[in-house]
């Protein structure tokens, strides 16, 4: 499909190219604009490190090394070419390296990758950061590697070969970059060609399923798939703010409360059970979170009192996000007969927490 643009009033086709013909290369173009900004291929990644190959007896590196939002490593693999070659195979090579890999492991990967001093503290922090976390000790990453191909265009073959692939549990996404040349400048047009995008929720949502009925959770996992599928089980008579929400073998469940920037979690560890509004919003200054932080935390006493309680405002410094929590005693190592009064206080705590922000969150002006 032809790229137009408009000229005097009429569509006129925008000159198609190749990346050959403009000389752009692999590794020294599209990696490094990639590399410098990964959101066109995704706004649920963080590039850990690029050329990465730290195994034995092989010369192989995968382009792109990345974490997503779940936890899960994901290989990009890069071509210029208009077929996309056999990298499909490539890449599941490079997926089953790293399928063993531990978030330690990712860590130092990302902190060689930065480099300079204290790059392991501050690789900690990212990591963290990106996914909201507090502590390594609350993270784990799946075995389930992802895989992204980009090329300038696929062979029927490959995408026979993924669509196949994607059918038998593998997760595997075809990015097409199509070259175009308007006058002096290179346009690249962006289209993720598998799955297709009104599609794709509805297939990651029936693989879902498929493995969660085939494969085996860890102890810690099926404790939280249980509890988050009871919890929501229970908070439907009284809120709907779960009402979609799907249970999960994360430590953590999320809820919108009305507007971007905010969202409304519970979270549970060991020995702890919270209630937070976690504010982040990518796409302002950094400094907006916490200036939405402080017009909420000139409004504290009714907010809390709205509430019913004593809130904790954390600035989190040296982070990009802040919050407003609620803690309450009992976690994960409670045993599953305490659930239910732990359940009852966390929806309880979530319905006021909402409550009591809404109006607040929708008058913030920064």
């Amino acid at each position: 499909m032809p790229l137009y643009k408009v000229q005097n009033g009429r569509l006129e086709a925008v000159q198609a190219t190749s990346f050959t013909e403009e000389r752009v290369f692999e590794r020294k173009d599209l990696q490094q604009l990639l590399k410098a900004d990964i959101s066109p291929l995704g706004d649920d990644l963080m590039v850990l490190a690029e050329e990465y190959g730290n195994w034995e007896d092989s010369k192989r590196r995968i382009d792109l090394l990345c974490l997503d939002k779940q936890a899960r490593l994901v290989v990009v693999e890069l071509k210029r070419t208009e077929d996309g070659g056999h990298m499909e195979l490539q890449a599941i090579r490079y997926a089953a390296m790293i399928s063993s890999m531990t978030l330690d492991q990712a860590i130092s990967t990302y902190a060689k990758y930065l480099g300079g001093e204290d790059a392991e503290t501050k690789a900690t922090k990212d990591v963290l950061e990106f996914l909201e976390e507090d502590s390594v000790d609350d993270v784990e990453l799946t075995k389930d590697v992802r895989i992204i191909l980009v090329s300038g265009d696929f062979s029927s073959e490959l995408t026979t070969a993924v669509i196949w692939l994607n059918k038998h549990d593998l997760d595997i996404t075809c990015v097409r970059l199509k070259p175009y040349k308007l006058g002096d400048s290179l346009l690249i047009d962006t289209v993720q060609i598998i799955p297709l995008p009104e599609a794709a929720d509805y297939e990651v949502k029936i693989r879902g399923k498929e493995q969660e009925a085939k494969k085996v959770q860890t102890a810690r996992q099926e404790i939280f798939r249980r509890f988050w599928a009871q919890l929501i089980d229970r908070s439907k008579s009284k809120t709907p703010l779960l009402a979609n929400r799907s249970t999960t073998t994360d430590h953590w469940l999320s809820a919108g409360i009305g507007r971007y920037g905010f969202s409304l979690n519970l979270t549970l560890t060991e020995n702890r059970a919270r209630v937070e509004c976690y504010i982040r919003n990518d796409k302002e200054p950094d400094d907006w979170n916490l200036k939405a932080l402080q017009q909420l935390k000139n409004q504290r006493e009714s907010i809390e009192q709205a509430f019913g309680a004593v809130l904790f405002w954390d600035e989190l410094p040296g982070r990009k996000g802040c919050r407003i929590h609620f803690d309450q005693d009992g976690g994960w190592r409670n045993p599953e007969s305490e659930w239910v009064d732990m359940q009852d206080q966390m929806v309880d705590s979530m319905i006021r927490l909402e409550g009591a922000l809404r109006n607040p969150i929708h008058q913030i002006k920064v």
